[in-house]
């Protein structure tokens, strides 16, 4: 399964400046990088037009979390006009049946890919 994002073609691609980080904070991202270059999650890119930076937010138990600044991209896809269902339509949807499964996967943000033609556009710098 694989996701394709709905780029509006009147938005260029952007590419943001590298912000810096202390010292630490750079270890932090490398230590993240590696993480998930090892998993196969990402890969290594040469002159990609769209590029974004990393932000570290700090977790209540006094580690970082690793994001990526993709706020242009998001402005760059048109928003959904389905929108999501209420819960209690879901619960409603569940009667009869005699067993239900909720998942729930680590780093859940990972599990879907994207079409290769839009891998590109979410790339991110850390040198």
């Amino acid at each position: 399964m694989t996701h394709k994002l709905n780029v509006n073609p009147a938005f260029r691609p952007m590419r943001q400046k590298k912000r810096n980080f202390k010292l630490k904070r750079n270890g932090i991202i490398k230590e993240e990088v590696e993480k998930l270059l090892i998993a196969g999650y990402i890969r290594p890119m040469q002159y990609p037009e769209w590029l974004a930076n990393v932000v570290l937010v700090p977790k209540p138990n006094k580690k970082w979390r690793m994001y990526i600044d993709l706020t242009y991209l998001n402005r760059a896809c048109p928003k959904d006009s389905d929108l999501l269902p209420r819960i209690d339509a879901l619960v409603d949807f569940t009667v009869g049946f005699e067993m239900m499964s909720f998942l729930d996967a680590f780093q859940g943000y990972n599990q879907i890919s994207l079409e290769p033609e839009d891998q590109e556009k979410t790339s991110f710098v850390t040198k």
